[in-house]
C-alpha cells in the first residue's frame, strides 16, 4: 500500500518545513520506494510509493492535471480497459491508475467513484471549487483518515503523524472503545476525538466553511438472478471468482497466499492455479504460507493444505505457530501504538512470515477474509425463513420449517421465533446471547455504549429489501469494522488483497436465492458444488466443528497474570470500563484451560496493553483526584510507547 498524507491551510499559508520533515519520517517506513511532494494554493500533498505492479512503477504522484487537479491514490483498478474506452481515448494502456482516476474525476466529477472498481483510497484538491474530496472504495480495504481544526484540515492514510504532530492532547473515543471490546467500532471512528476516517464507500468534500459526507453507491436491494438451474448459478459463480481473484493477482512480484486448509483460502489457491495456467493472468509465481500447532490435538490444518499443495504440486512455507512468546505487556518498543490493534504478540510466527516476505521479495498477499459470510458459511436457515415470511409465502415456509426443524434437530416453533424476533425491537424479544456485552464491563460503561456493544443491530424492516439481503449488508457492515480496525505493516510492509471482497463478486451472491447459498445439511452449497475438480475433495467435504485450543488460553491467562500479579491496578478499571474482580474469575478460568470467551477476553488485554502506552493526560479526563493520583503512579511504573515515539530524534 501506498502511503498519502496532506495539509491545507484555509488561509493559504505554506506549510511549516520542519512539520513536513517530522511527518516524512513516519511515513517512510510504509512505503520505501519514492517519495514525491508538491504545494498548490497552500495545499501539501505527500506520497510514498510502495510498488506493487508494472503501472505503479511509471507513476509520479502527486499527479497534477492540466485543469489544475492534484491527486494522491493509492490503491488498484480492476476494470481500467473499460474506463479507458469510456474517457474516449485520451488515454493508453500504460496509464497509470492514478491518471485514470484523475481523468474520471475530472469528466464526471463524483459520479466517477461509483465507476472505479478495485481497492482504492484517493485524495483530491479541486482549485477551481476550491475543496478538498477524500474518497474510498465501497468495502473500506484502504485506509485514509482526517483531521479538521479551525484553520487547517490534515489527512493521512496513518494516524501516526495525525497524532504525533498535532501539538495538542488528545481525548479518547469511548465509542472506539466499546466497538473494539465487541463487534468493532463503527468504521467512521478512530480512538481519538477529532480524528476521523473516511467511510467505505463514501467520499468527504472539505472547504473551509464545512465538511459534507456523501455516499456515492450502494448494493441495489431490487436486484435479482434467478436461472433455471443450479448449474447456471454454478457456471456463473465459477466465473466472478475467478475474475475475483485475477484481479488480484496483477502484481509486478511473487505474490504470496494463506493457506490454512479451509475452502476460503483453498479455493483461492485452486482457482488461482487453474486460471495462470489458463493463461488469464501472467503472474511471475504464487506462493503459499500455512500455519500449523502439533500441541492442539483438536486442531491440525496440516492433512487439508498439504492436499491442496499435492494438487498443485508445489510445497509451501509451513510455519509452527504453537511458540507465542510475547512483548512485555505494555511496551510496543519505539513503535509508536495508534490503536490497539497495534499491540499485538510477536512470536516465531510472525518473525519468520516477515523472512519470508522479504526473502521472496513478496508484496501482495491474499486472504480468504469475508469468503465464510458472503457464501454460506454460517448454515443458518433464518434468513431463508424471513423472505417466506415478507414475501406471506406461507405454504413454503411450512415447507422449510419441517426441513430445517429435521436438520437442525429443533422444533419448528423454535426456528420461527427466531425468524421472527428480527422483525420486532429488543426490547420486546430481547437480546441474542451472541449479542449481550462481555459480563466484566462495568453497568456504567454498557448503557452509555449499549448499540456498539450489541454490534449496531437493527431489526429486519420490510421495505428495505428481502430480509437476506439485509443480513447480507449486516454481515458486510461488520467486515469493513474489521477492516477499519486493522492496521498497516511497515516492517515489512506488504499489501493484502481480499478476492471475496469484490464487488461484482458480492453483487452476484447477494442477488441470488438465499437456497443457492445454504440446503439443509448442504452449508456453502453454491461453492461447494460449483468447485468440484477444482479443489479437493478432502477441502469441499470437510466438516465444520467446533473446539477449545488450549494453547490460547493458557497464553492469555500467563498475559493477564503479567499485567496484574504485580499488584497493578488495571488502568480499564480506573477509567470505568471493566469490573476487575468479575474480569479476574474469567482470567482465572483461562488459567485453568477451561472455556472462555477468548476472542473477547483478548481484545480486553490488547486494550488495556494499549492504554497503557498513552501518555496520562490523554486518560485523566474525567476521573476522580485519587483515581488520578493511581493513574500516574501506574503509569511512572511502565513504559509509554507513545513517549517514546515523541522522544526518538529524527
Amino acid at each position: 500500500m501506498s502511503v498519502q498524507f496532506g495539509n491545507w491551510s484555509f488561509d493559504g499559508r505554506p506549510v511549516d518545513a520542519d512539520y513536513l520533515t517530522r511527518v516524512s519520517t513516519l511515513l517512510a517506513p510504509y512505503a520505501p520506494d519514492e517519495k514525491n511532494q508538491s504545494t498548490i494554493d497552500g495545499v501539501s500533498m505527500l506520497h510514498y510509493a510502495f510498488w506493487t505492479t508494472t503501472e505503479t512503477r511509471r507513476e509520479t504522484q502527486p499527479y497534477v492535471l492540466r485543469s489544475g487537479l492534484a491527486i494522491t491514490w493509492d490503491g488498484r483498478l480492476d476494470n481500467r480497459s473499460v474506463l479507458i474506452d469510456d474517457l474516449g481515448g485520451r488515454l493508453s494502456k500504460e496509464s497509470g491508475d492514478v491518471e485514470i482516476a484523475g481523468r474520471a474525476y475530472e469528466q464526471w466529477g463524483t459520479d466517477a467513484f461509483s465507476r472505479l472498481l478495485g481497492d482504492w483510497a484517493l485524495a483530491i484538491w479541486d482549485r477551481d471549487s476550491s475543496r478538498l474530496i477524500l474518497a474510498k472504495d465501497f468495502a473500506g480495504t484502504r485506509h485514509l483518515y482526517y483531521s479538521m481544526q479551525d484553520d487547517n484540515v490534515t489527512w493521512s492514510t496513518i494516524l501516526d503523524p495525525l497524532v504525533l504532530t498535532a501539538g495538542r492532547t488528545f481525548s479518547l473515543n469511548e465509542e472506539y472503545l466499546a466497538g473494539w471490546l465487541s463487534f468493532f467500532p463503527a468504521s467512521h471512528l478512530t480512538p481519538y476525538a477529532g480524528v476521523y476516517s473516511v467511510p467505505p464507500s463514501t467520499f468527504v468534500v472539505v472547504s473551509p466553511k464545512k465538511q459534507t459526507i456523501v455516499k456515492y453507491w450502494d448494493f441495489d436491494p431490487g436486484r435479482k438472478i434467478r436461472y433455471a438451474s443450479d448449474g447456471e448459478y454454478e457456471e456463473h459463480f465459477r466465473n466472478v471468482l475467478t475474475s475475483a481473484v485475477c484481479r488480484r493477482l496483477r502484481s509486478s512480484g511473487p505474490v504470496l497466499a494463506e493457506l490454512s486448509g479451509g475452502m476460503d483460502s483453498s479455493s483461492i489457491v485452486c482457482v488461482a492455479d487453474l486460471a495462470i495456467a489458463k493463461g488469464l493472468v501472467t503472474s511471475p509465481q504464487l506462493n503459499t504460507v500455512s500455519y500449523y500447532d502439533d500441541s492442539e490435538p483438536n486442531w491440525n490444518e496440516r492433512p487439508y493444505f498439504a492436499k491442496v499443495e499435492e494438487k498443485r504440486g508445489r510445497l509451501g512455507c509451513h510455519i509452527d505457530s504453537s511458540s507465542r512468546k510475547r512483548l512485555p505487556p505494555g511496551s510496543c518498543g519505539q513503535h509508536f501504538a495508534a490503536t490497539p490493534g497495534v499491540v499485538q504478540q510477536v512470536d516465531d510466527a510472525s518473525t519468520k512470515l516477515a523472512e519470508l516476505i522479504n526473502s521472496y521479495g513478496h508484496r501482495v498477499i491474499l486472504s480468504g477474509i469475508g469468503g465464510d459470510e458472503a457464501t454460506g458459511g454460517v448454515p443458518t436457515p433464518i434468513p431463508e425463513l424471513q423472505d417466506l415470511l415478507a414475501s406471506a409465502q406461507f405454504r413454503a415456509l411450512a415447507q422449510k420449517l419441517k426441513l430445517w426443524a429435521l436438520n437442525k434437530r429443533r422444533t419448528w416453533f423454535h426456528l420461527f421465533f427466531e425468524a421472527m424476533r428480527d422483525f420486532f425491537p429488543p426490547a420486546v424479544t430481547g437480546v441474542p446471547k451472541h449479542r449481550r456485552p462481555m459480563a466484566w464491563l462495568t453497568t456504567e460503561f454498557v448503557k452509555r455504549n449499549l448499540a456498539t456493544l450489541q454490534g449496531y443491530r437493527t431489526r429486519v424492516k420490510i421495505f428495505h429489501g428481502t430480509p437476506s439481503f439485509q443480513a447480507n449488508m449486516s454481515a458486510l457492515n461488520v467486515l469493513r469494522r474489521q477492516l477499519s480496525c486493522t492496521v498497516l505493516s511497515a516492517s515489512p510492509p506488504v499489501e493484502y488483497r481480499y478476492p471475496y471482497l469484490d464487488r461484482e463478486l458480492l453483487e452476484f451472491l447477494y442477488a441470488i436465492p438465499r437456497d443457492q447459498l445454504v440446503r439443509p445439511g448442504q452449508r456453502r452449497s453454491l461453492m461447494r458444488r460449483a468447485l468440484v475438480g477444482i479443489v479437493p475433495d478432502e477441502i469441499l467435504n470437510r466438516k465444520r466443528k467446533a473446539f477449545v485450543a488450549r494453547s490460547p488460553l493458557a497464553t492469555m491467562g500467563s498475559d493477564w497474570a503479567a499485567l496484574t500479579d504485580s499488584g497493578q491496578q488495571l488502568i480499564t478499571s480506573l477509567l470505568g470500563i471493566v469490573n476487575a474482580d468479575e474480569l479476574g474469575r474469567v482470567v482465572d478460568r483461562a488459567r485453568q484451560g477451561l472455556e472462555v470467551p477468548l476472542v473477547a477476553l483478548s481484545r480486553t488485554h490488547a486494550l488495556e496493553s494499549w492504554l497503557r502506552t498513552l501518555p496520562n493526560e490523554w486518560l485523566s479526563a474525567g476521573l476522580k483526584h485519587n483515581e488520578t493520583r493511581q493513574l500516574f503512579r501506574l503509569r511512572n511504573e511502565s513504559t509509554s510507547g507513545l513517549r517514546n515515539a515523541l522522544n526518538t530524534p529524527l
